[in-house]
């Protein structure tokens, strides 16, 4: 009966997430797909404790209760600047309790074994899970080793490679790619050593290789993410989302549970076809992403010509008062200054006066997939005048205003005009095109990745230099 009853609760638990990924593709449906994913995983946790093998409550459930309480709090206080942090944060934990989860089963086989050795009730004596294992044969255990060998490599890539990426995008670690003495070579070595000693533990069974190869995995998660430029952080994120997914599904095949080899499954499928999607975006290579081989240039930048020229608030409102049509473009700057509710009011007040106001979103805005999608919903901006890059693009020569607002690389023309800049080839916001161009930035620094931006250095580009939360609110005052 427990065992049915826990059958059928993972299947609705799996249909609920099915659902929560499927609604999250909207901004209308991303609340209701948020709730799914939460009774999902309550409905899944709870069918768990009292399913078979249930036991050591006294264990679980304060770990539970610790668990959510530590969720609740950093939550509640984590900015959404910080998400893409807390993101990578939570990606560390998955890949580490796939590790834990790799060696406990280790042990487990390896209890199983004297067991059975022993005889008699040896057997009993053991735990659910050692019992299932003392009852499989050679070759079935040679495929649980496989599994909990991945396991525990995809976990420790996805633990160090996600700590790298929490320190680059809280500023505890260079944003610029970079590698020890030997490159890619030494991520090639890394490798070749985990494969050695997972051939090395499949024939033995002993804890030595299974400790180098963690080593090994360890290493190249560090390597790999050290070698990435700040620029690629987006893409990164979703990397480790797909990584985390993979370590999960794992961890479900070691356990023998089919709801954690599911979820893990959707989790890897997605972030990976997310990752794909942003690389397309970015003009980047998949491979490379993932070999993390990417972030360099090829040659000297082309050098910017010209000079920044300021303006103040009053000289923005006149535009925007003759203006008929305005495309304004967020990024990470909007969600530091945390101005995304003067944006919201800014564009109440300019549609209130019959002008044509739309969002222009790329893809890898911010420093997390839909990062600016989020902030924008928040301050409840219309869905329908927030458009994607590949549906607005083309309409920047026909705007009278573009208003960039902390935004660098997605609006570079360099992408286009410097085959030796990083970023070239990568598709982007053509604002340039509009015929007045407004860029609201803290100064005249190169922004989080480092790269110089010829848009303003543009004749039609004038710099709207302030905090962008207070240089909204002095427009505010201007516009009726």
């Amino acid at each position: 009966m427990e065992f049915g009853f826990t059958t059928a609760a993972y299947v609705v638990a799996a249909v609920l997430f099915i659902l929560s990924l499927g609604g999250l593709s909207g901004q209308e449906s991303a609340k209701r797909a948020v709730w799914y994913g939460i009774v999902g995983m309550a409905l899944a946790v709870f069918a768990t404790l009292i399913g078979p093998g249930a036991g050591l409550w006294w264990l679980s459930v304060p770990l539970i209760a610790a668990g959510g309480i530590i969720g609740y709090q950093l939550a509640s206080k984590v900015e959404m600047t910080q998400m893409p942090e807390l993101v990578a944060g939570m990606h560390a934990l998955v890949g580490l309790a796939a590790v834990f989860v790799g060696y406990n089963a280790h042990f487990e086989i390896g209890n199983a074994a004297v067991a059975v050795a022993a005889g008699g009730d040896a057997v009993k004596d053991l735990g659910n899970f050692g019992q299932l294992l003392a009852k499989k044969s050679s070759v079935e255990l040679g495929i649980l080793l496989v599994e909990l060998s991945l396991g525990v490599w995809i976990g420790a890539v996805t633990f160090t490679g996600s700590i790298i990426a929490y320190g680059k995008l809280s500023g505890k670690v260079t944003s610029k790619a970079t590698k020890l003495p030997g490159g890619h070579m030494l991520n090639a070595a890394a490798a070749a050593i985990s494969l050695l000693c997972l051939i090395w533990y499949l024939n033995t069974g002993g804890i030595v290789p299974l400790l180098i190869l963690t080593a090994a995995a360890l290493f190249i998660g560090y390597h790999l993410i050290m070698g990435i430029g700040g620029a690629d952080m987006p893409v990164v994120v979703s990397m480790l989302n797909s990584y985390s997914g993979w370590a999960a599904a794992a961890i479900g095949f070691s356990l023998g549970n089919d709801l954690l080899i599911v979820v893990g499954a959707l989790v890897g499928s997605s972030g990976a076809i997310l990752s794909y999607i942003m690389c397309k975006a970015m003009n980047r290579s998949f491979i490379s992403v993932i070999l993390g081989g990417f972030g360099g240039t090829t040659g000297p930048a082309m050098e910017v010509e010209g000079e920044q020229i300021a303006i103040e608030a009053d000289g923005v409102a006149q535009a925007l008062d003759e203006a008929d049509s305005v495309i304004i473009i967020p990024g990470y700057g909007m969600a530091v200054a945390q101005a995304q509710q003067n944006v919201a009011e800014l564009t109440r007040r300019l549609r209130a006066k019959g002008k044509n106001v739309r969002f222009a979103i790329h893809p890898v805005a911010g420093r997390l997939p839909g990062h600016m999608n989020v902030l924008l919903a928040e301050a409840k901006v219309p869905y329908d005048i927030v458009m994607e890059m590949d549906e607005i693009n083309e309409d920047f020569p026909d705007t009278d205003v573009a208003i960039v607002i902390g935004s660098n690389d997605i609006v570079n023309p360099a992408a286009q005009e410097d085959p030796n800049s990083p970023i070239a080839g990568m598709p982007v916001l053509e604002c340039w095109k509009a015929k007045q161009v407004f860029v609201s930035k803290r100064g005249q620094g190169t922004g989080y990745s480092g790269i110089e931006n010829p848009l303003f250095f543009k004749e039609n580009t004038r710099m709207f230099y302030g905090d962008a939360k207070d240089s909204i609110a002095k427009l505010l005052t201007m516009i009726d």
